[in-house]
């Protein structure tokens, strides 16, 4: 398998997640075999509408310009959301489980969460969908609030713009008023897979640097204005950047996956049969980053785009 062939794959090295119809089946296919008999015809439109929006061809968007948070990004976090909660249901006696419609609204979250990020055609004040980085969750949530109800789910708009939340950083995790359980789990599956998908992506360095960073200058993130009018860098380039992700990595596992989310990310061990591919490939970047940060390599990056 030739080297960018290899970057278009998932963590399993099965499935192309820059191809939706390739994720939408294997989505498709998790959830029949979770929950036989039940109707999962909506997730054809949802995939179809998600990768129109993306492409531009949705009335009312421009196509999405964000190279870090785009299409592979999102189909990846879907992927992961089916198999979360596939582990998690697999794991629960019937009456603690998800079930289906849940899943079905857990999936909505991951293929939306990060449609903020993508301009309106009469948004015309803003060049670049990253300048909505403090914002875009905010914006996710609306776009759903305005989507859901053209395809009969107008029950799910007020949920979904909770959960979403659980993938930003607008609002702590503990502060989002829910008052069923099961839907702070799903709001905490929704959060994992965000963070899962994009920290054991292959290439999930290189974009730090060479994506990532470009969103932060243009969302405003590599800097904050300190209440006495200082300045202070947050990043003060791309190369400083990788130099702080290991810590990044550490500090999102700690507080995040196993603090707000509660280590939800080990279900999806149910899922592989035992593995957990994510945190595998996940810490293989954080270590591989390490090792070069060690041999202080000016480089960095620049010898390979694959953790070996």
């Amino acid at each position: 398998m030739d080297q960018m062939h290899q970057l278009t794959l998932d963590v399993s090295g099965t499935i192309n997640v820059t191809d939706p119809a390739s994720v939408r089946d294997a989505v498709l296919a998790i959830f029949q075999h979770r929950y036989p008999n039940v109707d999962f015809g909506l997730i054809h439109t949802l995939y179809d509408d998600f990768t129109a929006l993306y492409a531009g061809e949705l009335e009312g968007f421009l196509a999405c310009d964000t190279t870090y948070h785009d299409i592979q990004h999102v189909l990846d976090v879907s992927l992961a959301m089916a198999r979360l909660i596939d582990g998690y249901d697999g794991s629960h006696p019937p009456i603690e489980q998800l079930g289906p419609d849940l899943a079905l609204t857990g999936l909505i979250v991951a293929l939306f969460h990060d449609s903020g990020y993508i301009r309106r055609t009469g948004e015309t004040e803003i060049n670049h969908g990253a300048q909505y980085t403090k914002t875009h969750v905010s914006r996710s949530a609306l776009f759903m609030e305005e989507y859901l109800p053209t395809v009969g789910r107008s029950d799910l708009v007020e949920l979904t713009g909770k959960l979403v939340h659980f993938t930003g950083y607008e609002y702590d995790p503990d502060e989002i008023e829910l008052t069923d359980p099961k839907h702070r789990v799903l709001g905490g599956l929704a959060g994992t897979s965000d963070v899962i998908a994009q920290m054991a992506d292959p290439a999930y360095l290189e974009k730090c640097r060479d994506r990532l960073y470009p969103e932060f200058e243009l969302g405003g993130v590599t800097r904050k204005r300190m209440p006495d009018g200082t300045e202070h860098i947050i990043y003060e380039s791309p190369e400083d950047l990788l130099l702080k992700t290991p810590e990044f990595i550490k500090g999102t596992i700690r507080n995040r996956l196993d603090g707000h989310f509660k280590g939800l990310y080990r279900f999806v061990e149910a899922h592989f049969g035992g593995r957990n591919l994510y945190m595998d490939a996940l810490e293989r970047n954080c270590r591989h980053l390490e090792g070069l940060i060690a041999e202080n390599n000016p480089a960095l990056l620049s010898s390979s785009l694959l953790r070996p």
